[in-house]
């Protein structure tokens, strides 16, 4: 036998073997449900399927992985939900007919936390682009609302 023909017949068995491992291996299981709600945009749920992954097989690199992707996106989920607080909160202050200096105060302080917990943010390679998008956005309403108010 050539080797060739030799290679051509151990590379998909070796396939077929790995691909059972993954499939039967409880760890990586939980790494494939992980990924799914992962890509569902279910980030809580996908962190704690990562966690339960990892901690059963600490060289399972697809839980590792989807662990730190999660974190990542769940920290821009923050931030937007953070955003979203804030606006409401200098909406319902700009409704005010006379705007007094505690809450013109008030503004500040709120943007100046968008803008600095902005900076904290990372984004990987497959962070979902809606959430960096979305992030920066108001990253940029708040740094517009924070040079108004400091003039």
């Amino acid at each position: 036998m050539s080797t060739k023909t030799l290679f051509l017949l151990l590379a998909p068995a070796l396939l077929l073997v790995m691909g059972i491992y993954v499939l039967v291996n409880p760890s990586y299981q939980k790494s494939l449900q992980a990924k799914y709600f992962f890509e569902t945009g279910d980030y809580k749920e996908a962190l704690i399927l990562a966690k339960e992954a990892f901690s059963m097989d600490v060289y399972n690199r697809m839980a590792s992985t989807i662990m730190a992707q999660t974190i990542t996106a769940l920290k821009y989920a923050s931030y937007i939900e953070m955003g979203k607080k804030y606006m409401a909160a200098i909406n319902a202050i700009a409704t005010h007919e006379n705007i007094s200096d505690a809450d013109k105060a008030k503004i500040r302080t709120m943007c100046e936390i968008m803008v600095r917990e902005y900076v904290k943010l990372a984004p990987s390679v497959i962070t979902d682009e809606s959430l960096v998008k979305e992030a920066s956005e108001y990253h940029q309403k708040f740094e517009k609302l924070l040079e108004k108010v400091t003039r």
